[in-house]
């Protein structure tokens, strides 16, 4: 099966103008949509890919018979809930744990299922921490809030419960640090919120593989009325008297030079260089590309723009996609689900985002991922920074991908012994693949720091009608971050929508 057969063509009938425009099919913009929709709202989804998905996607290798996930799925039982509520039980019942997360690196050793329950005997047996000690630390980070201070850092959370242990702060903060970016510095209230959704009852993924993933939530959209445009990248939010009124579509698709994950645009959209009108808009692109791309900086105020100036992205990534050999497989009990390996003496963000890897996350893909299936794949995936890629002459980049990919195979095969023997495909991304497939500032694979959750939260203050969803703010980040951010951000906009409709403006259904 080739992408072209995966992706959706749709009807290739649209109108001159819906209650929302929702710009981008990540997670966040898909479940907006659909939420929407199913409240009895005209939506129009707007997606620049030949796909949906956003990162949440996948590609097909060597004839369409090797099949690849983008991105890391693991994800909170949250999302179980999330899904059933928001998309459909169908979707929620295939969401399934995965039973051994593995840390190996100079300071420890260990398999765990990743809940409070064991990661509290783990502390106590293996690192001699107090249960007392442990209990305290785990009510506190659940209890954090949006509203704590958001000056105290994980750092100094770890100061107070944990002082001078290094090996346990990296067993509570790398995985955190690979799942969103967080880092030591960032406030403790980021980390605590995500590593108690995780703690509540360990990691969980879809089973069926990604592509399965987003056919399903597209069938969804489709049911309920969504109207989707692939190929059809938003140019311009129109804004007119301190509202929006439309979207202004691009003349043209986007065509990535890059074979990268996946290739050029399959089709033309009808909807190239056409504008529609909307009542509201939905942004689920990336919050500064949005802010000052999209919008323009001469629609908010100066306070507001110098505040959206000064939001931190959050960092990308480099992946390696790995395929096996048909008959070769992986000892599972040996690599467990998900492998965080690190060669570094001891936990420092600075090297986990440096060219000079020293640890890498490994996704393994069991034919049990994807039901129907002999295959094996694996994902290694590093946090990476944009600025170490973007300026590589196009020699020194291609020799530079070639070096991720050997120096990952060595490393893998401590864990899958002769690896190179056994694989049958094998290719790289980096910061520039995601930069160009998903327009993200620097190709920030988990958005924005914290304070661009106000920014973002704050937009339809300085813009009537403008709203965002998408990761930001580090908690929003991962695959149920995103839903719930989706849903939040389609709550704002109905009660727009309704207040407008109460006024006697606009098109807004009741």
């Amino acid at each position: 099966m080739s992408e072209l057969n995966e992706a959706y063509a749709g009807s290739g009938k649209f109108q001159s103008r819906y209650d929302v425009v929702v710009i981008g099919s990540g997670l966040a913009g898909m479940t907006a949509a659909n939420v929407l929709a199913r409240g009895g709202r005209k939506v129009l989804l707007l997606e620049r890919h030949y796909k949906l998905g956003g990162l949440a996607t996948w590609f097909r290798r060597d004839g369409g018979r090797r099949i690849f996930d983008v991105s890391l799925h693991g994800f909170p039982v949250g999302m179980i809930k999330s899904c059933k509520r928001y998309w459909s039980k169908e979707i929620a019942d295939r969401i399934v744990q995965l039973p051994r997360i593995k840390f190996d690196n100079p300071q420890f050793s260990l398999t765990t299922t990743f809940d409070r329950e064991d990661f509290t005997r783990l502390l106590v047996e293996k690192f001699g921490v107090e249960e007392a000690t442990v209990k305290a630390f785990f009510d506190e980070a659940r209890e954090q809030t949006h509203y704590d201070d958001s000056s105290r850092t994980a750092k100094d959370l770890f100061e107070k419960y944990f002082p001078g242990r290094p090996d346990v702060w990296r067993l509570l903060m790398e995985p955190i640090t690979y799942a969103n970016g967080s880092t030591l510095e960032d406030p403790a209230l980021t980390y605590g919120i995500v590593f108690s959704n995780f703690m509540s009852k360990g990691v969980f993924t879809f089973q069926g593989g990604t592509d399965l993933f987003i056919k399903m939530l597209r069938d969804e959209l489709v049911k309920n009325g969504v109207d989707i445009a692939l190929n059809a990248p938003a140019e311009k939010i129109l804004v007119e008297n301190g509202a929006v009124v439309g979207v202004k579509i691009a003349d043209r698709p986007i065509h990535v030079e890059s074979p990268e994950i996946g290739g050029a645009p399959k089709s033309k959209s009808p909807l190239l260089g056409a504008t529609i009108g909307a009542d509201a808009v939905l942004s689920n692109a990336n919050l500064k590309g949005t802010i000052f791309n999209m919008v323009g900086r001469e629609h908010f105020s100066p306070d507001f723009v110098a505040k959206a100036e000064d939001v931190r992205l959050n960092n990308s990534s480099v992946q390696v996609y790995i395929a096996l050999k048909d008959g070769e497989t992986i000892d599972e009990e040996r690599c467990g689900d998900l492998l965080f390996t690190s060669v570094a003496p001891e936990f420092r963000a600075d090297w986990l985002l440096s060219r000079h890897i020293t640890s890498r996350t490994y996704s393994f893909y069991y034919p049990k991922t994807r039901p129907g299936t002999d295959k094996y794949y694996i994902v290694a995936s590093s946090n990476a920074n944009y600025e170490d890629w973007a300026n590589l002459s196009e020699e020194a980049y291609e020799e530079s991908k070639r070096d991720l990919i050997e120096t990952t195979l060595d490393a893998l095969d401590k864990y899958v012994p002769n690896v190179r023997e056994k694989v049958a495909y094998v290719e790289a991304a980096t910061p520039k693949t995601f930069k160009a497939y998903t327009d993200h500032w620097l190709g920030a694979s988990f958005g924005t720091k914290y304070e661009g959750l106000a920014i973002s939260r704050g937009l339809a203050d300085q813009v009537a009608g403008l709203y965002h969803a998408g990761s930001v703010g580090i908690i929003m980040s991962g695959w149920l971050g995103a839903v719930n951010y989706g849903v939040i951000a389609s709550n704002d906009v109905d009660s727009y929508l309704v207040q407008r409709a109460k006024r006697g403006e606009g098109s807004a259904n009741v």
